[in-house]
């Protein structure tokens, strides 16, 4: 009697130390995944992961930067478990190469796009202070390796600007999302586009001043998420992608963010 109520103890002990086992198909043993994460999404990542490791025991660790430049890393044999990148082609592209696990890409964002100067009155509602010619430079993120520095070209070139900012000099290319934002947040440059989840605060307030370019003058930032091949923890990896697809706590902390959702 004393043996088995021993055993007993030992089972609601670890049980404890585990914490709730409230996603299907939980490990008993908590993992660490290894998640390569656009620029953009970094900062609502860091706090999506104490609520996912809450959950689930399993810890993320996060690795950001820009998309072309993850997805770079990814082909050579970098053994990230999941990739949320800032586009869906990159995701498709591995899934189609067999890096990426069949079936398990989906969107997790679609991205919005500002212009932002942390000064008051710079940026106006409209965006005219684009053809002023008022300000010494502007932040664009890398067109070639970051999607929402790609949308920042089509805004520029709808309104007849990347040429002639580039020809003068205006334009100053930061290597991701989040360099290009520190840009214009340190005054090195007098606006930048960004995310606009970098500069929406938990109130939905946004300091500074700025202008949300319409969607039709850029592609839909679609963001997608897929599981990759090359990790070591595929079975908290899905359980990962499929908590931040279906949770409706990740997926109203991703709207808090400044993003929408699929099929909304």
């Amino acid at each position: 009697m004393t043996a088995r109520l021993s055993a007993r103890a030992v089972v609601f002990t670890l049980l404890g130390l585990l914490g709730p086992l409230s996603l299907p198909g939980q490990a008993a043993v908590a993992d660490e995944l290894s998640v390569a994460v656009a620029a953009n999404f970094s900062g609502p990542l860091e706090k999506l992961a104490a609520q996912f490791e809450q959950a689930s025991g399993h810890k993320l660790l996060i690795s950001a930067g820009s998309s072309g430049q993850l997805y770079t890393q990814i082909t050579q044999g970098a053994p990230f478990d999941v990739f949320l990148s800032a586009d869906s082609d990159k995701p498709r592209l591995l899934e189609a190469a067999g890096l990426g696990v069949a079936g398990s890409r989906f969107t997790y964002a679609i991205g919005t796009l500002a212009l932002w100067s942390a000064k008051a009155g710079i940026v106006d509602a409209q965006g005219k202070v684009l053809k002023s010619g008022t300000y010494r430079y502007i932040g664009v993120a890398d067109p070639g390796n970051a999607p929402y520095g790609a949308a920042a070209q089509q805004v520029l070139r709808a309104l007849g600007l990347w040429d002639t900012l580039n020809r003068d000099k205006k334009v100053i290319l930061g290597e991701n999302i989040t360099q290009t934002w520190q840009f214009a947040a340190t005054g090195n440059v007098d606006l930048a586009f960004v995310a606009l989840s970098q500069i929406i605060a938990a109130d939905g307030s946004i300091s500074g001043s700025h202008w949300l370019p319409p969607q039709s003058m850029y592609a839909p930032i679609e963001q997608d998420a897929v599981v990759l091949v090359h990790g070591s923890h595929r079975g908290a990896a899905q359980a990962f992608v499929s908590w931040l697809h279906h949770d409706p706590l990740a997926t109203a902390a991703i709207e808090a963010a400044g993003y929408r959702l699929a099929g909304l």
